[in-house]
Parts: C-alpha cells; structure tokens; sequence
C-alpha cells in the first residue's frame, strides 16, 4: 500500500469499509471514468453498486437502517471515490448533507419517514441555498415562502443544485416572514419532495436540463424554480420555520469536510499519475523522475498531498466530537482545495504535452480541480469564516 493519505486509529470496521471502497474505485471507477465523462454520461451503474455496498447509507444510524459511521468514515471513503472521479463523489455528498440534516435537526416523524429509505438509496438528498444573485450573501436570499393555511407557497429561483434532476429530495433554504430583525433569522429549510427529471416535475416547481459545465460532468447540476408552488407545512425542517440558516450551516461545515476529501483525492491522483508517468518517460538519457527539477517537484506535491489529508481528517474527528469545527473545517477546505489545483498543475507539467490530450486522465483533473475552490464557498470565504473565529477566540484584552 501506497505511504501517502494514511490515518492512523482506524478501525477494523473502518480499514475494512476502506478496502472494500479502495477496490471497488480501481475495479469499476477508474478504468470507466474517462469515457463517462467525456460523455457527460450519468454513472448508472456506479450508483448502483454503491447502493449494493451500502454507501448511501455510510453514516445514517443503525436505528434507522444505517451502518451508522462517523463522518471520518465518510470523508475517507469520499477521498476514494473522488480519486477516482470526482462526479461519482458529486453524487453521495448532497444525499449525506440532507441525511445529517435530518439526522439532527429533524422531527421524528422527518426521521422516520426518510432516514431509512435514504440508507437504501431509494431517495436521494439534494441541497440548495444558492440563486442566481446571490453568490456567498446567504442573509440575501429572494426566494419566498409565504404561509397559506397548513400549507406554504413557494415563489423563487435557486441556483447550482447538484443533483438537481437525479435526486427526489431536495433541502431547500428559503426566506420566511417571522417577523425578526436579523435577516438569518427569517430564512427556513424546507424538505421539498418531488420526482427524479427535468422539466416541470410538480406543479409549480420546475427543473430546466443540466447546466453544460466545464467538468464535473455526469453529475447533474441544475436550477429549481418555484412558481406558486404548494408545500405543507410539517416540510419544514425541525417543525420550527426561522431556523433554517444554522440548519444548512450545520450541514455547510459536513459539505466543506466533504470537500476538502475530495480534493485530497483528486490530489493523490494526480501525484500517482505524476509519479508514475515520471518513472516511465526518458529524458537526455534517463527517467525524468531522476532529474532534481522533477525530482524536487514530485516531493513537494507528495509533501502537499499528506498536508492536506491530516488537515481533513482532523476536522471530521472534531465534528464527531461534537466541537465546533468551523475553523478547522474552514481550513481543511481553504488548504486542500488550493493545494488540490496546485498539485494537479504540476502532475499536468510533468506529463508535459500529453498533459494536455484527452487521451491521458490528468487532462480531466485538470479540468476538474478547480470547481473545488469555489464548492461550499471559495477560499476568501474560507478565510473570512478562519479569521473571524481566530479573533473570536484570541481577543485581545484591555
């Protein structure tokens, strides 16, 4: 086994999970991947041996038909999945937001009724706090549920929903009336329900085709628009309209973990690729790799790779604790995502014009790395949120 993105106190439970996942991501991802994603071709099949292994159940409770893992488990095995290709990572990280949502903020009616069918992959969770204008200003959003009744109305449009076809549950932050002078405190998550397509799936919610991306492809990205649409009121997360902004940023701070593996992973692919292609390519009479410059270079990435992975690993045994991991979680994201496009520049110069052709995969790294220094806010977001609790914590006295 490779030295690089190992972590120590595992498990036998967890080493075993890793196995399993190590070998299903080089048997049925890896020699796939390539063609998938040149045609933008949803990963069927992939899904579903996911589903057979019982992924999309990782972390949702026994109780509820779960394995009932930590978050650690779960950003391990996504670190995995995204060296393979990142889409297929896509695909679990929006279902484990909403399954942790409901996990600990739902009713136990909400629990009830979707934890144990989200376990079997049967519904599949999206999120979506985004819009158009928005951008990082969650406190901004247009989107409006107005009460009716039992019932809510919906009018609005939310914007970057991965997953948005492919899924048939959707957390939803939308801006209500409670009457509270902070605008956080006016916004409510609602669990919206509705059939796997695009065009108007219910009535008044419609889900246009795919946003054409520059990758991440397969994965299914998307707008949601809701006109008029009706939702009862016992959809709304937690019973309690007004407490939808700390529910998503609960489920913010999983996401930016889930992130930061999958750019570990995207990472140590690249350096494998990077290493591999060194040894195998000549250059003025010997292997490239035994020249100092890319010598130097391959560890430097190696160096990069194995920060990035503790600094990961560090912030999910913070949340399982049950410690706010808002910094650590923020810096996990910042430094992994940044050394993830740095990392795979320099896998794409050593592979030198080959780099550049589809034929080789770091062609598709390439294109993929840089999506994760914008996913679950960008690297100036991460740093806002860093140094606010920097100086929340180091106050100066006097």
């Amino acid at each position: 086994m490779a030295r690089l993105a190992q972590t120590a106190g595992l498990t036998d439970i967890q080493e075993e999970i890793l196995a399993t996942v190590r070998s299903f991501v080089d048997k049925e991802i890896i020699p796939h991947a390539q063609a998938l994603e040149h045609g933008d071709a949803y990963p069927a099949d992939i899904v579903d041996g996911m589903k057979e292994m019982g992924l999309f159940g990782l972390t949702i409770p026994e109780e509820f038909g779960g394995l009932g893992e930590s978050l650690l488990t779960y950003a391990l095995v996504v670190e995995q999945i995204a060296r393979g290709w990142m889409s297929v990572s896509g695909v679990i990280n929006t279902h484990f937001i909403v399954a942790h949502m409901l996990k600990q903020h739902g009713t136990d009616e909400q629990r009830r009724k979707y934890l144990p069918r989200m376990a079997t992959g049967e519904v599949r969770g999206s999120f979506s706090m985004s819009e158009p204008e928005l951008g990082s200003d969650v406190a901004a959003i247009r989107t409006r549920a107005a009460r009716s009744g039992d019932e809510y109305v919906v009018d609005g449009q939310k914007m970057w929903l991965t997953n948005g076809g492919t899924s048939n549950l959707t957390a939803v932050l939308v801006k209500t009336d409670e009457g509270a002078e902070k605008a956080h405190r006016n916004l409510t998550a609602f669990l919206v329900e509705k059939p796997e397509g695009y065009g108007e799936v219910l009535p008044g919610l419609t889900v246009p085709g795919k946003i054409d991306k520059m990758g991440y492809k397969g994965v299914d990205t998307t707008e949601l628009v809701f006109d008029g649409f009706r939702i009862p009121a016992d959809q709304v997360l937690g019973g309690t309209p007004g407490h939808g902004f700390r529910h998503m940023m609960d489920g913010v701070e999983v996401g930016r973990v889930n992130v930061a593996a999958r750019a570990c992973g995207i990472a140590l692919r690249s350096f494998e690729l990077a290493i591999e292609y060194a040894q195998q390519r000549r250059a003025f009479g010997k292997p490239i790799a035994e020249h100092q410059a890319i010598a130097f270079k391959l560890a430097e990435m190696a160096t990069k790779v194995e920060a990035a992975h503790l600094m990961m690993v560090n912030a999910a045994r913070l949340k399982d604790s049950g410690a706010r991991n808002d910094v650590e979680a923020g810096m996990a994201k910042l430094i992994a995502s940044e050394y993830c496009a740095e990392v795979t520049q320099e896998a794409f110069r050593i592979h030198g014009g080959y780099g550049y052709s589809k034929e080789y995969e770091i062609e598709r790294l390439m294109r993929e790395a840089p999506f994760l220094l914008i996913g679950e806010g960008t690297s100036e977001i991460q740093k806002t949120i860093i140094s606010r609790g920097l100086l929340r914590e180091y106050r100066a006295r006097g």
